[in-house]
């Protein structure tokens, strides 16, 4: 029998440290499934584990996010059974043919949802839903500034913005990127390399700025984030894909009107089973009615995985990065 493929990485460093290697195939433990995986997501906190920004014990195999069938399951489980399809999302390993994930954090799939649409809306799709439905809850009348609206996450949270009511106001780097994020429902689009967004933001809400700022880039764009927020507003930090914001100074949100910060984590808003299931099936119910739309950029093999990290860090990118084992 062929030993099990994984993306190993024994030190932290650039997209050349991870390899693929050769590894026994894992056996589920208590509350425990073992998962074939068909489609791998490839995600911003891929990069940050292995550059070493988050940290975890060496060697390790990167990967938040996947989707497969059940091939085993370990004592007490009953979540899931052998042979169901299941994604899951926020649970290291997933660059391998087939990983240990535990029961509670899989989620059986629809009929209606194939594999890799799963792997490639699980982590990026529930980030959306928490950020629009929970951190900041959008509703009709609210103005919402969108970083990277061509993205995984970007495209997705403007289509949930538009669907609770809001106006949208997205930022893209490319004609082409402005096209994907109009498509997907973004009322106002900003070239933010040739357009100061702050100033364009200012002009186009008659000076007041918007409600919610969603900022996952970080460094290079928080200072005219939160410039851009009505008194009041909220700056949700959510990732950081330029740099890590440096610390901010309480007063400052004072002397800008009132103003609420926050650096959320999906882990957080999917605390328990009850809430995973929640965000889950709206999100699958959504693809299954038409009313979501998850673009997939690429689909790459499991050994080309340095080759998706320079893609996306490069932003090179629209819409999803998959790799396939």
């Amino acid at each position: 029998m062929r030993a099990m493929q994984a993306i190993r990485i024994h030190e932290p460093g650039g997209p050349e440290v991870m390899n693929l290697e050769s590894l026994g195939d894992p056996s589920p433990g208590p509350g425990e499934a073992l998962v074939r995986i068909e489609a791998i997501g490839v995600n911003f906190i891929d990069v940050y584990h292995r550059t070493g920004l988050y940290k975890n014990p060496l060697p390790f195999t990167p990967g938040m996010e996947g989707a497969g069938v059940v091939e085993a399951v370990g004592d007490g489980v009953a979540d899931v059974e052998i042979g169901v399809r299941v994604a899951w999302a926020m649970q290291l390993g997933s660059y391998a043919e087939k990983a240990l994930v535990p029961s509670a954090k899989l989620v059986p799939l629809p009929a209606g949802v194939d594999t890799a649409t799963a792997a490639a809306m699980m982590l990026q799709g529930m980030t959306a839903h928490y950020l629009t439905h929970s951190t900041f809850a959008l509703g009709s009348g609210h103005t919402a500034l969108v970083h990277a609206a061509a993205g995984g996450v970007g495209l997705l949270l403007v289509q949930m913005a538009r669907k609770k009511g809001a106006r949208v106001f997205g930022t893209v780097s490319t004609p082409a990127k402005a096209d994907l994020a109009r498509q997907a429902g973004a009322d106002e689009v900003i070239l933010y390399g040739s357009t100061d967004f702050e100033a364009e933001i200012k002009k186009l809400t008659g000076g007041r700025g918007v409600d919610v700022a969603y900022d996952s880039v970080g460094m290079a764009t928080y200072e005219k984030s939160m410039a851009s927020l009505a008194p009041r507003g909220m700056l949700v930090l959510y990732g950081q894909s330029s740099g890590a914001v440096p610390p901010i100074d309480p007063l400052l949100l004072s002397a800008r009107g009132s103003l609420f910060l926050t650096r959320p984590s999906l882990a957080h808003y999917t605390r328990d089973r009850s809430e995973l299931l929640e965000r889950a099936r709206d999100l699958f119910s959504w693809v299954e009615r038409g009313e979501l739309h998850v673009k997939i950029d690429a689909r790459l093999r499991l050994d080309d995985a340095a080759r998706a990290h320079r893609l996306l860090e490069s932003r090179q990118t629209t819409g999803k990065l998959l790799l396939l084992p």
